[in-house]
C-alpha cells in the first residue's frame, strides 16, 4: 500500500472511530436517562454547586468508546489498513478500565480519597475499592501495552512494555483528577486526544468525549471514575502504540508528577488562579 493510500485509509478509520463513538455515547447516555428512577438512583450524586448529577455519562462514554473502536476497525478492514489490529487492545483497556471505575463509583467510600489515602488505609488493613481500581489499573495498562508491542514488527522489549503499562495506568488516573468542574476532564481528555488522533483509540476518546460534552457542561451529568478512568486509560494507550521506551518513560516521569502534585496542590485554585486556564475552564458551561 502507497503512503498515500496508507494515509486516507488511516483518516478513513479514524473519521469511523470519532462519529461511531460521539453517536453512541449521545445515544446511550439519553436511553440511560430513560432508565426506571430504582436503576438511575444507585448512579446519582451532588456536584460541587450543590445539584443531582447522573455518573451514568461514564457507562456511555465507555460504551461509545468501544462502538468508536468497533467502527474504525470496521473501516480499517474494508481498506485492509492495518490499524484494524489496535481494536483488541482499546476494548480490552477501554472496557476493563470502565469497570474498575464503576466499581468504586458504586461501592466506593469517601473517607480515602487519592493515592496517599488508599496506599493509608491498606497500611491499616483496609482494603478500599480504590486500592483495588490501582491494582486493575495496572493488570490492565500492563495486558494493554503488551498486546499492542506484541502485534509491532519489532517488539521494544520487556522493560518497554512494563513501562507502557504504567503509563496506561497513569494516564487513567491522571484523566480522573480533573473530573472536578463540569467540562474539565473532557476538555484535558479532547485536547491530549487530537495530536494522537490518527489512532483507534485517540479517536474513540474524541468522538465519546464530543457525543456527552453537552450534558456535562450543562452540569446535568459527570464523567465519573468509570468515564474518567476508561478515557484516561484510551489515552495511555495511543501513546503506547506511538512510541518506545524513552517516550514512554517520560511519559510516565510526567504522570507520577502530576499525580504527586494533586495530593498537595489543589487543581482548581490553580486553575482560578491563572485567568487563561479559568477561561479556557468556564467557556461552554452557564453562568456560575
Amino acid at each position: 500500500m502507497t503512503s498515500s493510500r496508507r494515509w486516507g485509509s488511516s483518516a478513513l478509520s479514524s473519521l469511523a472511530a470519532v462519529l461511531g463513538s460521539a453517536v453512541a455515547s449521545w445515544a446511550v447516555l439519553r436511553l440511560g436517562r430513560r432508565l426506571p428512577p430504582p436503576a438511575r438512583a444507585p448512579w446519582e450524586r451532588t456536584n460541587h454547586a450543590g445539584q443531582t448529577v447522573t455518573l451514568l455519562e461514564g457507562p456511555a462514554w465507555v460504551a461509545g468508546a468501544v462502538a468508536g473502536v468497533a467502527a474504525g476497525a470496521a473501516a480499517s478492514r474494508l481498506t485492509h489498513d492495518p490499524a484494524a489490529l489496535a481494536a483488541a487492545p482499546a476494548v480490552t483497556v477501554a472496557v476493563a478500565a470502565g469497570a474498575l471505575g464503576a466499581l468504586d463509583d458504586l461501592a466506593g467510600g469517601s473517607s480515602d480519597k487519592g493515592l496517599k489515602g488508599h496506599l493509608g488505609a491498606l497500611a491499616r488493613g483496609q482494603l478500599t475499592t480504590g486500592t483495588l481500581k490501582i491494582v486493575g489499573l495496572g493488570a490492565t495498562g500492563l495486558l494493554g501495552a503488551a498486546l499492542v508491542d506484541a502485534r509491532r514488527p519489532t517488539r521494544p522489549g520487556v522493560v518497554a512494555t512494563l513501562v507502557g503499562g504504567a503509563v496506561v495506568a497513569g494516564s487513567a488516573n491522571a484523566v480522573n483528577l480533573f473530573d472536578l468542574r463540569p467540562g474539565r476532564a473532557l476538555k484535558v481528555a479532547l485536547a491530549a486526544a487530537l495530536p494522537l488522533v490518527g489512532d483507534l483509540p485517540a479517536g474513540a476518546v474524541v468522538g465519546s468525549s464530543l457525543g456527552v460534552v453537552r450534558d456535562d457542561l450543562g452540569a446535568t451529568s459527570m464523567l465519573g471514575d468509570t468515564g474518567a478512568n476508561a478515557a484516561g486509560a484510551l489515552l495511555g494507550l495511543a501513546l503506547v502504540e506511538r512510541t518506545g521506551l524513552v517516550a514512554r518513560a517520560t511519559a510516565l516521569v510526567g504522570l507520577a508528577a502530576l499525580t504527586l502534585a494533586s495530593e498537595r496542590v489543589s487543581f482548581t485554585r490553580v486553575i482560578e488562579a491563572h485567568p487563561v486556564l479559568r477561561r479556557v475552564d468556564e467557556w461552554g458551561r452557564g453562568p456560575r
